[in-house]
């Protein structure tokens, strides 16, 4: 092998080893221990493992991630479809409305968080009171079952963006000449877009499927600037959960099982995602 080559290999493959590779295993090792994060430790076996099994809120976390995640990811997908496909046609100011849409995805995920907590909080309420709506007369970052539909909406509307340029790209690829012989033959628009737009943009479909999905999983800022993890814990996510609990309630042993167990169940998920949409491909 040429010097140059390995001179550009062996920096990128130390960092990687240092920042990545070795954490990841002193994690991995210390999931066999009691190990608070400070003071002495000792090994106990899988009983971390065992322990995620039975414990009700690790249950109660895996299952908001996960409800919040499918929920956030199919809105996500259906708006960012229908704004690519709005965006695909022949507007006035094509470009200008292509880049007031982006503008959501570059703002922090905290700021806009915080802003819409403040929405929710005091405006929306005055809004329900003068429908005289019950449900919507105080904050639904207080309400025990929708609470979590208050985080969907922040996600779905930051999330459409990056989204929505990638069903952009997919839409681009497809032949005018396919539009108009199917117009000849008499296809209408819903036609068009089950028989023809779709099945020509599965790889972008996809593909936003996985990083949406994966991306939901993760959810984390939208929960510290939103609820915390509340009321109680109806909005206390994995990744959350792992944060509060790991690093501020001495479980750092318990909860590093929990995210190895996390990180398998998204690798599994991602991979099988990826796996379905290829055989769509091939179809």
């Amino acid at each position: 092998m040429e010097p140059a080559f390995v001179w550009m290999i062996v920096p990128a493959a130390l960092v990687f080893t240092v920042l990545l590779t070795i954490p990841l295993l002193t994690g991995v090792f210390y999931t066999f221990t009691n190990f608070q994060g400070y003071g002495d430790w000792r090994f106990v076996g899988l009983t971390n493992y065992t322990n995620l099994l039975r414990d009700d809120i690790i249950w109660g976390s895996y299952l908001f991630t996960f409800k919040y995640a499918i929920v956030a990811s199919v809105l996500t997908n259906v708006i960012a479809l229908g704004l690519a496909l709005l965006l695909n046609t022949r507007l006035k100011a094509q470009s200008l409305w292509r880049g007031v849409f982006f503008v959501p995805y570059i703002l922090p995920v905290l700021v806009v968080s915080y802003i819409f907590s403040y929405l929710l909080t005091n405006n929306l309420p005055q809004v329900g009171q003068a429908l005289g709506w019950q449900w919507l007369s105080t904050s639904l970052l207080a309400n025990e079952d929708l609470a979590w539909l208050a985080i969907v909406v922040v996600g779905v509307w930051q999330s459409v963006a990056y989204t929505t340029i990638i069903y952009l790209a997919g839409l681009q690829t497809v032949p005018e000449e396919i539009y108009e012989a199917s117009a000849l033959d008499g296809a209408g628009p819903v036609r068009r877009l089950w028989s023809m737009t779709l099945p020509l943009i599965i790889p972008y479909l996809g593909i936003n499927m996985v990083l949406s999905f994966k991306g939901f999983l993760g959810v984390f800022d939208q929960i510290v600037a939103l609820t915390g993890g509340g009321p109680g814990t109806a909005t206390q996510s994995i990744s959350y959960l792992i944060f509060k609990n790991g690093f501020q309630g001495g479980e750092y042993a318990y909860q590093t099982a929990n995210g190895i167990i996390y990180f398998l169940i998204v690798v599994i998920l991602s991979f099988a995602q990826l796996r379905v949409t290829q055989s769509q491909e091939r179809v």
